[in-house]
């Protein structure tokens, strides 16, 4: 396909990443590891390898495969309050991945610096205004703002709020805008307002080249996008982070697990921080089971509200195509709507 507009719209995000199409895939847990890392960026897009919870030797393992797999740019994100991140910062360095994507909390400017050292291009992702021009004036290259419409754990605001607070007043910047894209008309929208490009994530997990079990992806395919809901906080003595994922029985342990904590923690039993400890092993463990062994009844769904928007399993270049076709003819609408009449 002829692209006119599209090459133009998001040309700052393409430049920054080195790549044809300013379309990031989000560092999932157990899913953006080598064999779709590698298909989107020879698709054309921008992989991102996640570093999540994996030991350090096999984050140096992913690394090294993807690096086999592609020859086009790729990112590793690295969540801040992984029991490993330290090391994980140790690796990413001494690979000289091309790009680094903090994620999870806001990193250090210690961290930043050790990042930007090693050669690498730091992107992180920034949830408010003030804590954007934090990052920014640390050294961070690129921002991603990513509204609570995505899969995972969220923050508390929505994706349109998120472009009017951060990406119209940040300019000096490439901003990628997140949560809740599915397609390519509303890529569009988002590049005329600004944006450098966007990261995209569920449409991603039921790609060919994503080594998802069948039944996590057939999840995805039946789900309607208010069927992806985020967990309620039950008491302000046990603070949670919202996680959005499909509904299903791990929902209900989760919320049952929470209750009980709860009690532990309001009898003394178990300090505060050791009961946030086991929520968040919760769903590491419950996301393995989902996404690596099928249990799509008790193992954790996280999807996006973007699940809406998928229909079946396509290979990652088809996905791509789609994307980009949906988002040029969008522009080519919008031109065409305000060219002169004769």
């Amino acid at each position: 396909m002829e692209l006119t507009y599209l090459p133009k719209a998001w040309k700052r995000g393409t430049d920054f990443l080195g790549v044809r199409h300013a379309i990031l895939c989000g560092g999932m847990t157990w899913v953006s590891e080598s064999n779709l890392v590698a298909a989107i960026s020879n698709a054309g897009g921008f992989g991102v390898l996640a570093g999540g919870n994996m030991p350090p030797e096999l984050l140096e393992k992913e690394i090294a495969l993807t690096r086999e797999k592609t020859k086009f740019p790729f990112g590793v994100n690295l969540i801040t309050v992984a029991p490993e991140y330290q090391a994980h910062i140790e690796v990413v360095t001494n690979a000289k991945v091309p790009f680094v994507v903090f994620a999870g909390s806001i990193p250090s400017g210690k961290d930043i610096a050790r990042a930007k050292e090693a050669g690498c291009k730091v992107i992180a992702f920034a949830p408010v205004l003030a804590l954007a021009k934090r990052l920014v004036k640390q050294g961070a290259d690129a921002l991603v703002i990513e509204g609570n419409e995505a899969g995972g754990h969220i923050g508390p605001v929505s994706t349109s709020v998120l472009v009017q607070d951060i990406l119209l007043n940040m300019p000096d910047v490439p901003v990628f805008v997140a949560g809740g894209i599915g397609t390519g008309e509303m890529i569009a929208h988002y590049l005329l307002l600004g944006a450098a490009g966007v990261q995209l994530g569920t449409r991603f997990v039921v790609a060919d080249e994503c080594i998802a079990h069948p039944r996590f992806k057939e999840a995805y395919i039946r789900a309607a996008a208010r069927d992806a809901m985020p967990t309620a906080q039950f008491d302000p003595s046990l603070p949670t982070i919202p996680v959005r994922a499909i509904l299903n029985e791990g929902t209900r342990d989760f919320n049952q697990l929470q209750l009980d904590l709860i009690n532990k923690v309001k009898s003394g039993e178990l300090a505060k921080e050791d009961a946030q400890v086991k929520l968040e092993e919760f769903w590491i463990g419950s996301l393995r089971r989902a996404v690596v062994d099928g249990d799509v009844e008790r193992g954790s769904l996280m999807a996006g509200q973007s699940v809406a928007f998928v229909k079946r399993v396509q290979p990652v270049r088809e996905i791509i195509d789609e994307l980009v076709a949906g988002a040029e003819a969008a522009l080519a609408q919008t031109a065409n709507s305000f060219a002169p009449r004769s």
